[in-house]
């Protein structure tokens, strides 16, 4: 070949966002203490039930277990007590409700409830992530409540759910963590996560001046809110009971003054020597030894941000040596914020979708029980508890989220029945129930692996209280639920199309607005410094949580993601606002005035808002501030 002839490249094409979000999985290492629970969670549940003669009671034990095991996230202790007790007390709610309605009402009457539920649920799921899963397991334990033929009490089955998430939340607080970091075990999720946080100071700082300065400003951002989240979970005592939770108190508070210069510094964007990145780092892994931090090398002090560094660093190595707590910078919502959130724009919508798709499949799956359709089966509740999951946003764009589970569910009937065929019962379901439940933490990584265990768990507890093998009437159900939430998610509905992403933006666009007016407030830098980095942490966060759900709507369809489109660029625009403003205040606290160049970029960044406030409804308080700059 001659070496002037040229080899054509033929590229393939990119596939579509809705696309690429099915074939995506999270990676990572294989959550073994999560394994360990799951295995010790639903099987042993549903043993001991069986060999004390109450297997409908350990079936409902067994469910509240599998769905506990799904929100079982890696993270401290306190904060798994919140993410998997709140939504257990849900699910019980639900179970009782549900039973209650399914012996006593007809079904006109049962799907008018279930659609008042579904209603009250999605409002309750625009809140947070928490609050979220409280609404997904009370929708699907009210689906099972009024649906699965138990001889038990509603009261009976809503304390034997309690039990089974209790039981997961027993093991989560009792057992070590393997490979944990030195120190009580029980703030092993909370000592990790702090020095996260420092590490991720020092890749900050490492990537000033290059093209990773704002991914790695992101990844510092959720590190702090890991980290915030990890240390702010309920508690016996409104503060801090040791000498150890008091000092990663104050290892925590002592990493804000860094991260907002190592923020300022990326922001001015030139390269910093590796020296400054070095304390961080000897930081951090105090933290995780929970050792003394030893001699910091002090970075150059030639500008402002720089000295603001060096003395962060002097100020926490002091912190390091103290057992006392300190403030977390978090300030918890009201009653007022919540049902503000809950009935707003994106409670609304959301609360419309889950209650159509939640009602119209209860009527469905009714309707086709009392027509005989499944013959000798009587448990419908398989199609509303699948739309629940379906119509979820949490779980990833719509179609990703049909696609994955139609395979999951044809994946997992397929291998139930082979294994039915085989299994002596009921032992050799309860031990698959029981590596089901193991194997929950690693199917997390992808929804359709996630469909797959769950689905080979649940047949097998339908079968353990006697019911025939049905993998192929799950099959259908599936798929009618898939087509439903398809159809309604596709129909308009009063108000404006995502209602959930401009409410989260709105609130970003606020919690700028209150981090900047504080700022220029405080020209000197004399005023509270704990209100301001509360004032930024929550500008931060709300960033993040905005830049999530757009992420999410922007993989939808074409027909859903053109109802936000331009919301990205607003985001951006907001995170070089906060951005502007860290490192303004960095150099206010230095030098009493505001630089030109800080000034002059943040009239810029809010003459760009203030042409976008129209189109994606951000609040006219950020931008009224131009003036003030």
């Amino acid at each position: 070949m001659s070496p002037r002839s040229t080899i054509a490249v033929r590229t393939l094409p990119a596939l579509p966002p809705w696309l690429a979000h099915t074939l995506r999985a999270q990676r990572g290492p294989v959550p073994w203490s999560a394994v360990v629970r799951g295995a010790l969670a639903a099987g042993p549940l549903l043993l001991t039930a069986v060999l004390v003669g109450h297997t409908s009671l350990g079936v409902v034990a067994a469910i509240a277990a599998m769905l506990a095991g799904i929100n079982d996230r890696p993270g401290s202790r306190r904060t798994a007590v919140r993410r998997l007790g709140a939504p257990a007390l849900a699910g019980a709610a639900g179970v009782l409700v549900g039973t209650y309605a399914g012996d006593h009402v007809g079904a006109v009457v049962l799907t008018l409830v279930l659609t008042a539920l579904g209603l009250l649920a999605g409002g309750m799921s625009a809140i947070g992530p928490v609050a979220s899963g409280g609404g997904t397991q009370l929708l699907v334990a009210a689906a099972i409540g009024a649906g699965m033929p138990l001889p038990d009490s509603g009261w009976a089955r809503a304390l034997a759910f309690l039990a089974g998430a209790g039981w997961l939340i027993v093991l989560r607080l009792a057992l070590p963590t393997p490979g944990a970091p030195a120190g009580d075990f029980r703030f092993d999720g909370e000592r990790a996560a702090v020095a996260a946080v420092y590490e991720a100071v020092a890749s900050l700082l490492d990537a000033a001046g290059t093209e990773h300065a704002t991914a790695r400003r992101a990844a510092l951002t959720a590190a702090l809110d890991q980290a915030q989240d990890a240390l702010a979970g309920p508690r016996l005592r409104r503060y801090a009971s040791s000498a150890a939770e008091r000092r990663l108190h104050a290892q925590y508070a002592a990493a804000l003054p860094l991260a907002e210069a190592a923020t300022a510094l990326a922001w001015a964007g030139e390269p910093l020597d590796g020296r400054a990145a070095e304390g961080p780092r000897r930081l951090a892994a105090a933290v995780r030894e929970s050792a003394a931090t030893g001699p910091l090398p002090a970075p150059a002090r030639s500008a402002p941000a720089l000295r603001a560094l060096d003395d962060a660093l002097l100020q926490a190595a002091h912190a390091f040596d103290q057992d006392g707590g300190s403030d977390l910078h978090t300030r918890r919502r009201s009653a007022r914020d919540l049902l503000r959130t809950a009935f707003g724009a994106g409670g609304r919508e959301y609360g419309l979708r889950v209650a159509l798709c939640f009602g119209a499949s209860a009527a469905i799956a009714q309707a086709l029980h009392h027509s005989h359709w499944y013959g000798q089966h009587t448990h419908w509740y398989w199609l509303p508890a699948t739309a629940v999951f379906l119509v979820k946003p949490d779980l990833g764009p719509l179609v990703s989220r049909v696609l994955c589970r139609a395979a999951g569910t044809v994946l997992g009937a397929l291998v139930f029945a082979g294994f039915a065929a085989v299994l002596p019962h009921p032992q050799g379901l309860v031990a698959l129930v029981a590596v089901c439940g193991a194997l929950i933490p690693v199917s997390t990584r992808h929804f359709a692996a996630q469909t797959a265990v769950v689905t080979l768990l649940v047949l097998s507890l339908v079968m353990v209280v006697g019911e025939p093998q049905a993998s192929v009437g799950r099959i259908g159900e599936t798929l009618l639920a898939c087509a439903l939430v398809l159809i309604v998610g596709h129909l308009p509905m009063p108000g404006e199309r995502g209602g959930h992403v401009r409410a989260r933006l709105a609130s970003a666009a606020g919690a700028a607005h209150a981090y900047l007016e504080h700022v220029l407030d405080d020209p000197d830098g004399s005023g509270d410094r704990a209100a301001r980095w509360t004032l930024r942490r929550d500008a931060y966060r709300a960033l993040s949580e905005a830049r999530a759900a757009i992420a999410l709507s922007a993989a939808e369809l074409p027909a859903l993601a053109r109802h936000t489109e331009g919301t990205d660029e607003v985001a951006a625009l907001l995170e070089r606002l906060v951005d502007t403003v860290t490192a303004a205040a960095v150099h206010l606290d230095d030098t009493g005035r505001l630089d030109r160049r800080h000034s002059d970029r943040l009239t810029e960044l809010l003459g760009e808002l203030a042409a976008h406030r129209e189109r994606v409804g951000l609040p006219t308080g950020v931008t009224g501030l131009a003036v003030a700059v």
